[in-house]
This record gives structure tokens, sequence and C-alpha cells, in this order.
């Protein structure tokens, strides 16, 4: 998704659902999207989140959604790549492990 489109989004969804804060994963492009975020003026808290293994948590998560059928039932899962975006579940992992540091009282959470 292009960071503009994201950045509208983002900005949409937080005055029609009530957003209260705004995860952004630390790895690839996230200066761009936090630049593109604060030039945006949301009024929400946006958080840097640690984004390291939430690939293969939630190419993980997809496969106890979806389980392979057919022929793919037999090769593991270690070997196997969902046959469609799983960006959506990388997104849960992200958020899940986000509120266990919270709940946790776990390391400090970079804001900006």
């Amino acid at each position: 998704m292009p960071v503009g489109d994201l950045v509208r989004i983002a900005t949409e969804w937080c005055k029609q659902y009530g957003v209260t804060q705004v995860l952004v994963g630390d790895r690839t492009g996230s200066a761009e999207v936090l630049r593109r975020l604060q030039e945006a003026g949301l009024e929400v808290p946006v958080t840097l989140v640690p984004e390291h293994g939430t690939t293969l948590k939630a190419r993980r998560r997809y496969f106890q959604e979806h389980p392979p059928g057919g022929w793919r039932r037999l090769l593991p899962l270690s070997l196997q790549i969902p046959p469609e975006p799983y960006d959506d579940y990388a997104a849960i992992v992200l958020a899940e492990e986000f509120f266990e540091r919270v709940r946790g009282g776990g390391e400090k959470i970079l804001e900006r």
C-alpha cells in the first residue's frame, strides 16, 4: 500500500472509529511512515514497535487459521508460504506483542 494511502486511511480511521493509538513496525519504511503521519497532523500517539520475528509468527498464525489441504498438508509448514498476502496477521501479532509489553510493564515503547 502506498504510504499516502496509509496516512489517509489512518487519519480516517482515527476519526471514524475512535482510534486512540497507532502502532508502526520499526523495520523497512518506518521512518517515512512516521514522518508522513506527523506531517498529516494525526492527533493520536504514534508508537514505533519492534517488528523482529513477526513475519514468521504471522505465517504460523495464518496456517493455524487456514490449515493446508490436499497434498500441501503433507509438507512441513516451515517449508510453506501462505498462498495469499498475510500482512494482516503480522499487524495482529504486532498489536498483541505491544499490549503484552504494556501489560507486563516490559521494555520501554518508543513514541514519536
